[in-house]
């Protein structure tokens, strides 16, 4: 749970502060999804919601431990 948290995070915050998502969904033929995607309301949700997963993993491994 850690790692795809941690995993998730880092990807979304590359894809919210680079065109990496523009050229990615061009790649795919998916640049029509540019629009809806490429923006702060829907980047920033998954950011948040991959980090709390990560927090979440840290802190059941750290109550196990």
């Amino acid at each position: 749970m850690t790692w795809v948290g941690g995993i998730g995070a880092i990807l979304g915050a590359i894809c919210c502060f680079t065109p990496i998502l523009p050229a990615l969904l061009s790649a795919l033929g998916l640049s029509a999804l540019t629009g809806h995607i490429y923006r702060d309301v829907v980047l920033l949700p998954i950011i948040a919601f991959f980090l709390l997963l990560f927090g979440f993993g840290i802190w059941t491994r750290h109550r196990n431990s």
